[in-house]
């Protein structure tokens, strides 16, 4: 039986997506189920879809928890670095990954229906991330080309995404890359080099 006037509706959706999130981070995207969570909470499932809205809803609260824990884990690796910040900016996307691996998967395993918009809040969560990584390779670029920061962090976000994700699933083991994370570092330097 649903427990209804036991939390307020703020109580309530901080608890279920501090629940799922733990959910999603130990079973991963596939396997989650708003049910589980509704059952590890002490409430229904028709609770969490009044609380959310939706199933995606539900999802891109979770994801942005995912996203806070990255940004902080992000700002924490750069923090009292005066050299070396891009280095330590593309070993925190490593880390966070390979640490909390299901849950950053779930980010990128997870789409809204085509037509359905991105919710403000959490594409401000996105944009601090990349607002990040755009900072520190301005940083890294002569002032002429400081512009091109914006357009070369989406380029090289690629790049180390891939990297990380071939990492994580198998690929480059199977390919025969035994240092994925010194070779996105390299495909970094290589690009920003142009710019030097």
């Amino acid at each position: 039986m649903g427990r209804r006037s036991d939390h307020s509706r703020p109580e309530l959706r901080a608890m279920i997506i501090r629940e799922g999130h733990r959910q999603i981070a130990e079973v991963g995207f596939t396997k989650f189920s708003a049910r589980e969570v509704a059952k590890a909470v002490g409430y229904s499932i028709g609770t969490i879809y009044n609380v959310f809205g939706s199933y995606d809803r539900l999802i891109l609260a979770i994801n942005g928890k995912t996203l806070d824990l990255w940004h902080e884990n992000l700002e924490s690796h750069l923090e009292g670095r005066t050299e070396g910040r891009l280095r330590a900016a593309i070993d925190a996307y490593f880390d966070f990954a390979l640490t909390h691996r299901n849950a950053w998967a779930a980010l990128h395993d997870f789409r809204l229906p085509e037509n359905e918009p991105m919710p403000e809040e959490y594409q401000r969560k996105v944009t601090a991330i990349t607002d990040v990584v755009v900072r520190e390779i301005a940083a890294e670029l002569p002032d002429e080309h400081a512009a091109k920061a914006p357009a070369l962090a989406r380029s090289l976000l690629a790049t180390v995404h891939g990297h990380c994700a071939f990492a994580l699933n198998g690929t480059f083991a199977v390919l025969g890359e035994v240092h994925p994370l010194a070779a996105a570092l390299d495909r970094v330097d290589d690009a920003l080099a142009r710019y030097r």
